[in-house]
């Protein structure tokens, strides 16, 4: 017996430092996904935004084509302006249905779609371009998903395309 002494000592320091690697190994794991889950519902948002705006863009279809040709309108509002605040009476008589032009909805459009992309994803940006030949709008939405402080070409980027 006496050779046996300190024995059990060292299985318990070995089975400790076992579950010490294990338990290291779950909190990197824990780590990931919640990375993972931040990365998925930050692309959830921006899926979202950008199906916002599409839908801003068909309710106001006459600052985007032209009704009688049927032509994209290249100087449109949503392809020209940026995406500046109106001015507060506009952005007041905006929210009825009858209280401003179709150029100053697509200005707010633009200005409140704006303010939902930073406020929502981390450098939030988005882009509207058109194909005029087509009548194919593609809005892409950007955000800086790995928190460099910069949006660039490692980051994810949700563009969706859509024909008026």
């Amino acid at each position: 017996m006496n050779k046996n002494s300190g024995f059990t000592l060292i299985e318990v320091l070995i089975a400790t430092l076992v579950l010490a690697v294990g338990l290291l190994g779950l909190a990197g794991l824990q780590a990931a996904s919640i990375k993972n889950n931040l990365s998925a519902y930050n692309r959830s948002q921006a899926t979202q935004l950008a199906y916002d705006m599409a839908d801003r863009m068909r309710a106001n279809k006459n600052e985007s084509i032209n009704p009688a040709t049927g032509n994209v309108i290249t100087a449109g509002t949503y392809l020209t302006v940026t995406m500046a605040p109106t001015a507060a009476a506009d952005q007041a008589s905006c929210k009825t249905t009858t209280g401003c032009t179709g150029a100053q909805m697509a200005q707010n459009d633009l200005f409140q779609w704006n303010a939902a992309l930073t406020s929502t994803l981390p450098s939030g940006t988005g882009t509207i371009t058109v194909v005029a030949a087509t009548r194919v709008f593609t809005i892409t939405v950007n955000w800086d998903d790995n928190r460099d402080g910069a949006v660039n070409t490692s980051d994810p980027n949700f563009s969706v395309s859509f024909q008026l």
